[in-house]
């Protein structure tokens, strides 16, 4: 409490946002004056139903989960105060802090994402390893869009004029959202999200930003906080941004790519890569562990119906777990690299994934890997488009994967994945009930 309320008076705090990352990646939480914070402390700290963990991406709850308690009871919030940061487009001096949670005889939930992150993360502290990770996000500005059942169209820029084709690495058709983009910077600079280059990607005002390498928790942590710096920031340009996999028809999909290395915790050494400058066999197994889990983790990384829409041969999207030596066709990628900086580019997550959960399914892949020793396939010298495709077609099929595979269920908790599965059915079974505007215009009189 005494960090709190050091940091909360240094700052002139007159209020506290309590962030609860749930199993979407949403915040859900509490918003208190910053006294009623400092006070909270007391009698337990503040609360919350555990069920938020079992929320779905509509507010929903599923009717038959049986993981959280039926009685619907409340867990203890816990604030992180290595998160606690500034909100920066209030005006009104106000804190945000991401917040953990646990039962009332101190267990933590072991459903919560960040929990499991950090479960991944204890395997690896046990074998003596440091995984680092450097994420990239991808994410589309559109015009305001008040009726679902219409389409996305690219926003207006300085031009007075919507982007009508494709401006891959294009600077003047970034400059054309400026003034928006130096708003994300700056919040960023002031929530300490250490963010590095802006790009402009192949789809219609779709932009990419990529993060400084770092510890996985912590860029999970920055990268929850940006996706929401982001639509903020947006909506104060009167534009949206989206994160969704496949926001727009004929346009490439938004994805999150996860590039990550190995260091020896004890001596900062890489462990990917031998002194001679080669992979390491820790490396290729670290590879292999991708190839063989991340088809059935699939419901961590396009965890939406929407997400594979995104997954399509010839889409700057894999459709499978090949990999290569700076191959962009390829799930897997590593690119050009001295021994030190020797990583692999996990390229199969979508934009729309839960920061905590990608990092933790990519992560335990490749634990796996390690631990069991696996040989990779060879590396592809062409276009991995010319390959079967083998990732998963449907959210369904993800799920049936994940839940016959024993060692990531023991990995990632049989609770949590529990929660997850009965999360998504009860997401898949509501999209089923939806009768899409395609199946009125095809099949109403034609069949």
């Amino acid at each position: 409490m005494d960090r709190f309320a050091e940091w909360i008076s240094q700052h002139n705090i007159t209020e506290v946002e309590c962030l609860v990352p749930d199993m979407s990646g949403i915040p859900r939480g509490k918003i208190l004056p910053a006294t009623k914070f400092l006070t909270s402390f007391g009698d337990r700290g503040l609360r919350i139903p555990e069920a938020i963990f079992v929320q779905t991406i509509s507010g929903d709850y599923p009717p038959d989960e049986t993981v959280t308690n039926p009685a619907n009871s409340d867990v203890f919030m816990r604030p992180d105060p290595d998160t606690i940061r500034l909100v920066p487009w209030y005006t009104e001096p106000t804190a945000q802090v991401i917040t953990d949670c646990v039962y009332a005889d101190g267990r933590v939930v072991d459903i919560s994402p960040r929990e499991v992150l950090r479960r991944v993360l204890r395997l690896y502290d046990a074998k003596g390893w440091q995984p680092v990770v450097a994420p990239e996000l991808e994410f589309y500005l559109v015009k305001p869009n008040t009726d679902p059942d219409y389409p996305l169209e690219p926003p207006i820029g300085r031009s007075g004029r919507p982007e009508t084709a494709r401006q891959a690495f294009g600077i003047d058709a970034v400059n054309e959202f400026d003034p928006l983009f130096e708003d994300i910077y700056d919040y960023c600079e002031k929530q300490e999200i250490d963010i590095d280059t802006l790009t402009h990607e192949a789809g219609a005002a779709q932009m990419e930003i990529n993060f400084n390498h770092g510890p996985a928790l912590s860029l999970a942590d920055q990268v929850f906080l940006f996706k929401r710096t982001v639509r903020q920031t947006a909506m104060r340009h009167n534009v949206y941004a989206t994160f969704m996999a496949k926001p727009m028809h004929n346009e490439p999909g938004s994805s999150m790519h996860i590039h990550q290395s190995l260091l020896d915790t004890v001596t900062g050494q890489n462990l990917f890569a031998l002194p001679t400058g080669e992979n390491s066999p820790l490396f290729l197994s670290h590879i292999a562990g991708l190839q063989k889990y991340l088809p059935a983790l699939l419901p961590l990384m396009a965890p939406n119906v929407n997400s594979y829409r995104r997954l399509q041969r010839f889409s700057d999207a894999p459709i499978n777990v090949q990999w290569g030596h700076d191959n962009r066709t390829t799930g897997l990628r590593v690119p050009v690299s001295s021994p030190e900086a020797r990583r692999v580019e996990n390229r199969v997550a979508g934009a729309d994934t839960n920061p905590y959960l990608a990092i933790a399914a990519s992560l335990a892949a490749g634990y796996l890997g390690m631990i069991e020793e696996l040989e990779p396939s060879d590396p592809v010298e062409g276009s991995a488009y010319d390959m079967a495709h083998t990732l998963p077609r449907h959210l369904f099929d993800a799920m049936q994967k994940l839940n016959r595979s024993r060692p990531l269920r023991q990995v990632l908790g049989e609770r949590f994945v529990a929660a997850l599965m009965a999360v998504k059915q009860h997401e898949y079974d509501a999209y089923q009930r939806v009768i899409s505007s395609w199946e009125r215009e095809f099949l109403l009189l034609n069949v």
